[in-house]
């Protein structure tokens, strides 16, 4: 039975946010995937979590997979990949036995090193069709839209 089309009055998936910022984010992964491991010798998940351990300090599994904007999983996979690497080394927490800090090692800083320029670079090249003063507003809304999808998503978040 073949397939029938039925559209919704005046729907267009492709012109939809979620889908726009969906198709946005896999064509830039694609591209930092590709820039991620030329450039700094890492995937891209490894690369993700590094760079939040070099920016932030020292964080414990789950706050890596926040940051990192992973599950628990892949950010507990990519940390032992990136210790078994000797580019991240892992403490013991002193208030859970279970539980192990992030940090980078030297060899870790100088690779987060390298992987910041490559950063800088995506975030150019994925803007560079904005002037500088959409570039900004782009931000600005990125910034609001962050917030707000946040604030939706833990709406007890900053209450006490």
């Amino acid at each position: 039975m073949p397939h029938s089309k039925k559209k919704t009055s005046g729907f267009a998936l492709e012109r939809s946010v979620t889908y726009r910022l969906h198709s946005l984010s896999k064509l830039t992964d694609r591209s930092s995937q590709a820039a991620y491991l030329e450039d700094a010798q890492i995937p891209l998940s490894e690369g993700r979590c590094l760079a939040a351990i070099g920016t932030l300090g020292q964080l414990s599994v789950n706050d890596l997979a926040a940051k990192a904007n992973l599950n628990k999983g892949q950010a507990s996979r990519a940390a032992q990949q990136l210790v078994d690497q000797g580019l991240v080394r892992k403490s013991a927490s002193d208030t859970d036995r279970r539980g192990v800090f992030l940090s980078l090692s030297a060899a870790g800083e100088r690779v987060w090193q390298r992987l910041a320029l490559v950063i800088q670079r995506r975030n150019a090249e994925i803007t560079a069709c904005l002037s500088a003063s959409e570039a900004a507003q782009f931000d600005q809304l990125l910034d609001r839209l962050l917030a707000h999808a946040r604030a939706a998503a833990d709406p007890l978040a900053g209450t006490d």
